[in-house]
């Protein structure tokens, strides 16, 4: 019995390792929101973004469990066929959320379409929103995200940017990099646009 159970473990923990192994090498071939860092400071860094396109969607709910549930249920229901032409889109990273009273999620549109391009969605609750060049600051945490850590980090970057006498201006965005059964080398980032 003791026996059986240890070669259980085992092949338990074994398919455990292989399946986060997986996760972070399939990660390396996913197309990212394209920046060029400015200026790291001990806290945070600054950095520019290009103009991308952007598959979004509106939620009615201003906490982050709920909205990253159903936003990226619709989202991700839209990349993987739920087309007019039924074509599967990569998924990209990271997942975007703005911090609002009503949170809107973004999935990068990879490089290859175009406005004229990608297929019209079947569901009209998903659209797509041109997000213009801008520079932000941006504070990175790591492990899972939930509103409080959020929040945290949130107030964290507020204040590393009054102390460096940086200006702000909202919304916020949480920016999150890993699927949802990556377990290890969970990477989080809370970002705000910048006045220069």
């Amino acid at each position: 019995m003791k026996k059986t159970l240890i070669i259980l473990l085992v092949i338990i923990l074994s398919g455990l390792i292989i399946s986060q192994i997986f996760a972070m090498n399939s990660r390396k071939d996913i197309e990212s929101y394209p920046y060029k860092v400015l200026k790291k400071y001990k806290n945070f860094e600054t950095r520019i973004y290009e103009a991308s396109l952007f598959n979004s969607v509106k939620l009615p709910y201003s906490n982050y469990k709920e909205s990253s549930r159903k936003g990226f249920s619709l989202l991700a229901n839209y990349i993987f066929g739920s087309n007019e032409s039924n074509e599967k889109i990569a998924m990209t990273s990271p997942v975007m959320m703005s911090l609002e009273d009503s949170m809107t999620m973004h999935f990068l549109v990879p490089k290859q379409y175009s406005k004229e391009t990608l297929p019209k969605p079947n569901n009209n609750q998903v659209e797509l929103t041109q997000v213009p060049a801008k520079t932000v600051a941006v504070v990175s945490f790591k492990g899972w995200a939930d509103d409080e850590k959020i929040r945290k980090y949130k107030l964290k970057l507020i204040n590393h940017l009054k102390e460096e006498k940086i200006e702000y201006q909202g919304p916020f965005y949480f920016l999150g990099y890993n699927p949802p059964f990556e377990l290890f080398n969970r990477k989080n980032e809370v970002m705000v646009e910048i006045i220069r």
